[in-house]
């Protein structure tokens, strides 16, 4: 299936989750990342009860604080 992983197109195994794209993916700090599924938020919990379609598009986002 085709999903468009942080603005490209690329190819995966039919029936993965957010949780095995993010391993695929070699997310940096899996922990703090805030995915975006199809311009919708999904709750880290649900990262593994999260199957893909194809043309599903997926951002990484990481929130970062700072300042004085």
């Amino acid at each position: 299936m085709t999903l468009t992983v942080t603005g490209v197109l690329k190819e995966y195994p039919e029936g993965i989750n957010l949780s095995r794209l993010i391993e695929l993916e070699k997310v940096a700090t899996p922990m703090y990342v805030t995915v975006a599924l199809n311009d919708d938020f999904v709750e880290s919990g649900g990262f593994g009860s999260t199957a893909l379609k194809d043309g599903d598009k997926v951002e990484f986002l990481y929130f970062m604080g700072g300042g004085r």
